[in-house]
């Protein structure tokens, strides 16, 4: 009886909404199928809209060009690709690292570096007068020196190489602010001569040197020499890596490698981080060092050098020999090509059981390289 009575007060209910649902279906289907019938002819027709002008006739060649999207639809977002975004970084980038490279290669003109040496795009004459003084030394002062002579109508691609002890810095770019060594510093007749066959360093960020030549004694020593290094900016640093391997006939064959990473500290400072391996073949070891150094540029005419140093060897078990520590003052004393160093160091070897031995250092020298 109770659900006979709820279907009887339904009824009327449901016949209401019955009658509201078939009204509702005869208006919307009929819509719906105009609709569909509007999209479909529209699918069928070009994406473009019908001109309400005089369609002008355009060149087969710009037909492509002249079609744009109808009115009314949406366009997809673009997104920038990448290339975009990295061509728009070039500016700035290449600003900064010829910024960083121009500064770091005058810095090691400024202090007469061996990299700047080994990779000048010209001829360079280094002469220098030197005198160490240390707890039972003689202070005996040395003269030394280097030049590469461009040898004309090569383009620059062949020179004439003249050295002091050529195997005394075999990787061909340890600095010449490295700590000063017992060994480093002594009267040598070693004099050499040697052909350079060069690739120009604008052409690419690699730089390519060979060379063949003979030390001038009785016998003449032969020995060759081949160096590579690469030039890679990263963003605030910059990292040079070197490899060279040689050949004496006194000492052997042997191979270094050199991993350079520079920075600006500020406008006047360069920190520079230098890790240097060098591989002799008759000894199968490795010699090592780690320099830390930082160039500060004080003004036109004087600059600053503070490094620390750690050296070491792989054999006959990984050690450090000798830590160093060193201050550099360097003065022009006449226009671009007379300068005065004075050098104190501290060096703590393990043949003395790491105590402290001071060292200081006086340097004249004299750089010819078409400067003025």
């Amino acid at each position: 009886m109770q659900y006979q009575a709820l279907a009887s007060l339904l009824k009327p209910e449901v016949a209401r909404i019955g009658f509201a649902t078939c009204l509702m279906l005869a208006v919307f289907v009929p819509s719906m199928e105009a609709l569909g019938a509007e999209q479909a002819a529209e699918q069928a027709l070009p994406s473009v809209a019908t001109p309400t002008q005089p369609e002008v006739e355009q060149p087969a060649a710009q037909a492509d060009t002249a079609i744009q999207p109808a009115a009314g639809v949406p366009q997809p977002f673009e997104v920038p690709v990448l290339s975009d975004l990295l061509e728009s970084a070039d500016a700035p980038r290449n600003y900064w690292s010829g910024k960083f490279a121009t500064f770091a290669n005058d810095v090691d003109r400024f202090f007469g570096d061996p990299r700047y040496f080994q990779e000048a795009n010209g001829s360079v004459l280094q002469l220098n007068v030197a005198k160490v003084f240390e707890p039972g030394g003689d202070g005996a002062a040395v003269l030394d020196g280097q030049a590469k002579l461009d040898l004309p109508a090569t383009e620059k691609r062949f020179s004439l190489m003249l050295e002091s002890n050529p195997e005394k810095n075999l990787s061909g770019d340890t600095g010449k602010q490295r700590p000063v060594l017992a060994n480093d510093v002594v009267t040598s007749n070693n004099q050499s001569a040697a052909l350079r066959y060069e690739k120009p360093p604008e052409e690419s960020r690699w730089h390519f040197s060979a060379d063949t030549g003979v030390k001038v004694r009785v016998p003449l020593e032969p020995f060759v020499r081949t160096r590579a290094s690469y030039t890679l900016p990263m963003e605030n640093w910059r990292m040079k890596a070197a490899e060279t391997v040689f050949w004496f006939s006194s000492i052997g064959a042997g191979e270094t490698t050199q991993v350079d990473f520079e920075r600006f500290v500020s406008e006047p400072v360069l920190f520079r981080a230098t890790s240097t391996a060098t591989w002799m073949n008759d000894n199968h070891k490795f010699d090592l060092r780690q320099d830390f150094t930082f160039y500060h540029t004080v003004n036109e005419r004087t600059a600053m050098l503070y490094q620390t140093s750690v050296i070491g060897v792989s054999e006959p078990e990984l050690e450090a020999t000798e830590y160093v520590l060193l201050m550099l003052y360097r003065y022009r004393l006449h226009k671009s090509w007379v300068f005065f160093e004075v050098s104190p160091q501290l060096h703590y070897p393990k043949a003395k059981n790491f105590d402290m031995s001071p060292m200081l250092l006086l340097r004249l020298e004299f750089l010819f390289d078409g400067s003025r």
